[in-house]
Formats: C-alpha cells, sequence, structure tokens
C-alpha cells in the first residue's frame, strides 16, 4: 500500500508542468515564501491555474500554506521527497 501511496503523490505532484513551474519558483526564488500573486507573476500562469495547482502541491505536502493576509506559500523542505525533487532539479540545471 505505501508503495501505490508514494506513487500516487509523485504522479500528482509531478503531472504537470504548471505544478513544476511553482516548485521552481519556490525553489529558486529569493524570498522564503511567496504569494500567489508573485506566483503567478513569477510562472506566468493565470491565478486559477496557481490557485488549482497550489492545492495539489498542498494535498501532496510538498508545499506549506501560511495563513497570513495574503496567504504565502514554501516549499516542504521537511519531505524527503521534496529534498530529492530538488536535487534532481539541480542536477539537471533546472533550478
Amino acid at each position: 500500500m505505501k508503495d501505490e501511496d508514494s506513487q500516487r503523490i509523485v504522479e500528482e505532484g509531478l503531472g504537470s508542468v504548471g505544478r513544476l513551474k511553482i516548485l521552481r519558483a519556490l525553489a529558486k526564488g529569493n524570498a522564503i515564501s511567496e504569494t500567489k500573486y508573485s506566483l503567478e507573476k513569477v510562472t506566468g500562469l493565470k491565478p486559477i491555474d496557481v490557485r488549482k495547482h497550489l492545492k495539489i502541491l498542498i494535498d501532496t505536502s510538498w508545499v506549506r500554506e501560511y495563513d497570513y493576509n495574503p496567504p504565502v506559500y514554501t516549499l516542504n523542505k521537511e519531505n524527503p521527497k521534496v529534498k530529492l525533487l530538488m536535487d534532481f532539479f539541480k542536477s539537471v540545471d533546472y533550478l
């Protein structure tokens, strides 16, 4: 069962160019956290797409949402899959 859960999380997390752009922006950004608006500007995604992708990334525990006004988002660097993904992104010059 654990393998199926891991597979589902990876497929959901990496299943879209938009989510990859958001992960890259959060990993590469100069700020520790980003708002939806700043992610829209950096990624070029539409607001509805940023919201949709953030929800999935939060559900996979790859991104954390902090309840500020406006809410801010950070990579969940404590998640082992996120650490491995960031190492992979660096190794292929995606960051």
